[in-house]
């Protein structure tokens, strides 16, 4: 594991339709079938990642609370199988159902999503306002393993208020920190 942060830098981006293999149903799709009118929260995550196993509880409650809002949230594994065979398909079905993501799980095999959105660890959240620009990029919140800090998804959980609420956000970046993206050679 390599401890990485996120960039801090601000992303001019809007949000991109891929077509990636959707672990749990085995099948192909377009992402942009997930996307929301109100937000969409894009988070990159993996398997194997000690940071993302620490606020899998979260997100799994924090997608609960945002879905019924008309909130939508897509997970993406970027990484290498090949070196990491724990972040598989397969692998990737397995913890999703083990833990009821109530959130598609998509594999980026090439990794070209990963670097659209210039992703660098995992977990990184990108939340995306209802026209489809970004409008957050960074953490969860401040809680990390060891650091004895709860885990509430209070980063990511302001954000959505605010959309929700109708406000306009400045974009906002709050770096995060985890392992970064295992990139192919």
């Amino acid at each position: 594991m390599v401890r990485t942060s996120s960039s801090n830098e601000e992303r001019k981006i809007k949000i991109k339709n891929f077509e990636l293999l959707e672990s749990n149903s085995g099948k192909k799709k377009f992402i942009k079938d997930f996307f929301s009118d109100k937000a969409t929260v894009i988070m990159f995550i993996c398997n194997h990642c000690p940071y993302v196993k620490h606020i899998n509880t979260e997100l799994v409650r924090l997608t609960n609370d945002y879905i019924k809002k008309g909130v939508s949230f897509l997970a993406i594994n970027s990484n290498d199988i090949e070196k990491y065979p724990e972040d598989s398909p397969e692998k990737m079905k397995e913890i999703s159902h083990k833990l009821r993501y109530p959130f598609p799980y998509f594999f980026d095999e090439t990794q070209e999503v990963a670097k659209y959105y210039g992703a660098k660890c995992t977990p990184e959240f990108f939340i995306f306002n209802g026209k489809g620009y970004l409008c957050y990029h960074g953490q969860l919140d401040d809680s990390r393993p060891k650091n004895g800090i709860p885990v509430t998804g209070s980063d990511v959980r302001n954000i959505l208020k605010e959309l929700l609420n109708g406000r306009e956000i400045k974009q906002t970046t709050k770096p995060s920190c985890g392992c970064n993206i295992k990139w192919k050679t």
